[in-house]
């Protein structure tokens, strides 16, 4: 989708970007998702599962308002979003953040892109700042993803 309304836009675009961080993981063996080439606990499965913590952070804390205890599956808003369990497979972790997508989806089709709510630290935001912050994020994260199996694919 290249034209259209404002709000169809930014929801492809996010959309858009969600799949491409998907993509730089998918046909990675459990070892490879998980090989540290980088100083930070950034993996290419860390990328995915942090994905997941920024989409409840930002439309089941912020956007909905929930309390933390209330959202599936929160972490902790530090480098403990990155990291994955033992036992959770590359698997699991996307099909979270295809769950955490889908109830952002959801939770965000009640609100319109001017409505506001208030961030502990940046302070008023609106749905149209979340969803252009997530499309940013989302963006950079997969071009991490992108360079990580570029080392891990030239290493074998």
């Amino acid at each position: 989708m290249t034209t259209g309304p404002e709000r169809l836009m930014l929801e492809h675009m996010l959309d858009r970007n969600r799949q491409a961080l998907i993509d730089t993981v998918r046909g990675l063996s459990e070892a490879d998702a998980r090989r540290r080439l980088v100083a930070s606990l950034t993996t290419p499965i860390g990328l995915i599962k942090h994905a997941a913590f920024a989409e409840r952070r930002w439309f089941q804390r912020i956007l909905l308002g929930l309390d933390e205890s209330e959202c599936d599956g929160y972490a902790a808003p530090d480098d403990g979003s990155f990291v994955v369990a033992d036992g959770e497979t590359l698997t699991d972790v996307i099909a979270e953040f295809e769950r955490a997508s889908e109830r952002s989806r959801w939770i965000a089709a009640d609100f319109q892109l001017d409505d506001t709510k208030t961030h502990p630290r940046t302070g008023d935001v609106s749905l149209r700042f979340i969803y252009l912050l997530l499309i940013e994020e989302f963006a950079r994260h997969a071009g991490h993803g992108d360079i990580l199996r570029e080392q891990i694919t030239a290493a074998r």
